[in-house]
């Protein structure tokens, strides 16, 4: 099972390590394929007065201290396409954000590294339209036949499920979407942004974080790859996204239920 866990956003060092400390004995599970998350800039917050991240340069240097500290493999994200090659020297998976999901430079950009390319469903698209960006990031790796689950994991590309949009500011899962998507790529289910409720009209988005648990045990009885989650030991504190994290303290049970489903 793979696992994505850590904080929205780098907020410091020494915020960093402690969250990173606390999931050591998910890295050393063989049962389970770790990857460290945190993001050098949140481009993408709803107000410019909202916290960003420390950026390129000092994110990924702090990436890289993580990596060396804790053995760990490293996910991030990228918004713009130069800074492809310069954040897969340390992370080991490319995210591609939600809203960024079709942008063709950035998906060509990140499939031309060594990097696995983790794409995230837009909260706009149906399921099926995923496979056009999968496509997009195997023809750049030079396949240019027909799509499907084992291709693309033998390229590394997955599809990521982070709700879809439902009226104003509220997401919905549709589980259909898993075996869907599951049909031509691997699939991560990210239960903690699919229970986002996504800013209307105010300063910041929202979230319900008690819908976390139920969503993922359904996610892991429908069948998936992996599963991430946005973790912090505060959330109440966290600098982005904390209404929907998860307590470092609960997602130990929570991994262990998911876990127990997916030996049935």
């Amino acid at each position: 099972m793979i696992l994505i866990a850590g904080p929205c956003v780098i907020e410091s060092k020494d915020v960093v390590f402690k969250i990173a400390e606390e999931l050591r004995e998910y890295s050393q599970d063989c049962t389970i394929d770790f990857y460290f998350k945190a993001s050098f800039d949140k481009a993408n917050r709803t107000s410019i007065d909202s916290f960003r991240g420390p950026g390129l340069d000092e994110g990924l240097k702090l990436l890289q201290e993580v990596k060396d500290e804790f053995g760990y493999k490293i996910l991030t994200d990228i918004h713009e396409s130069s800074q492809a090659t310069t954040v897969a020297e340390v992370a080991d998976v490319l995210q591609i954000p939600a809203f960024l999901c079709r942008q063709t430079d950035l998906l060509v950009a990140a499939a031309k590294t060594d990097a696995i390319v983790n794409i995230k469903k837009g909260q706009f698209l149906a399921p099926q339209a995923m496979e056009h960006s999968v496509k997009k990031v195997l023809k750049t790796r030079g396949f240019d036949g027909e799509v499907s689950y084992d291709v693309a994991k033998k390229y590394g590309i997955w599809l990521t499920e982070r709700g879809t949009t439902f009226g104003y500011g509220n997401l919905v899962v549709d589980m259909r979407s898993l075996k869907i998507m599951r049909e031509f790529a691997p699939v991560i289910f990210d239960a903690t942004h699919s229970v986002q409720m996504m800013a209307s009209g105010t300063a910041s988005s929202g979230g319900d974080s008690s819908f976390v648990p139920p969503l993922a045990r359904a996610a892991a009885a429908v069948g998936v790859d992996g599963f991430f989650f946005e973790t912090h030991f505060d959330p109440s504190i966290a600098l982005s996204d904390g209404a929907n994290m998860i307590k470092l303290d609960e997602l130990k049970n929570l991994v262990a239920q998911i876990q127990q489903i997916n030996m049935i």
